[in-house]
């Protein structure tokens, strides 16, 4: 239950993601196919900043599985995510550039999992 509800508190915590997005990195005059691969490329920097991998290589690795990797995320990652989404909403207003964001999006996906990792009170909800 308690992943669960990480995973659709990850799912609406993605609303703020993709309005950072939206507001600053698609233009107005854009097809929603242009805008789509924009997205998928913002979701994929947060895949390898935290996972090490895009949506396309751990299917590419995973074929046999439904859904994607955030699907099989335990309650770690998924917090780490949600926590991730914010930042980088935050990170894209702020005018950094898609690497300078992976680099800081990478240090936080360390700092925040060996923290969680470490934490007694989670293990106890997964």
């Amino acid at each position: 239950m308690e992943w669960n509800l990480q995973r659709t508190i990850s799912k609406i915590n993605y609303q703020i993601h993709t309005d950072g997005i939206k507001e600053n990195l698609i233009p107005q005059k854009i097809t929603k196919q242009q805008a789509n691969l924009v997205y998928a490329n913002e979701a994929d920097l947060l895949n390898v900043a935290l996972f090490g991998m895009t949506a396309k290589e751990w299917r590419d690795r995973n074929p046999d599985k439904k859904g994607n990797i955030r699907d099989y995320a335990s309650l770690e990652y998924l917090v780490v995510l949600s926590n991730m989404e914010s930042i980088n909403a935050l990170l894209i207003q702020q005018g950094l550039s898609q690497k300078e964001r992976l680099t800081q999006l990478d240090k936080v996906a360390i700092t925040q999992m060996k923290s969680l990792l470490q934490n007694n009170g989670i293990k106890k909800l997964g």
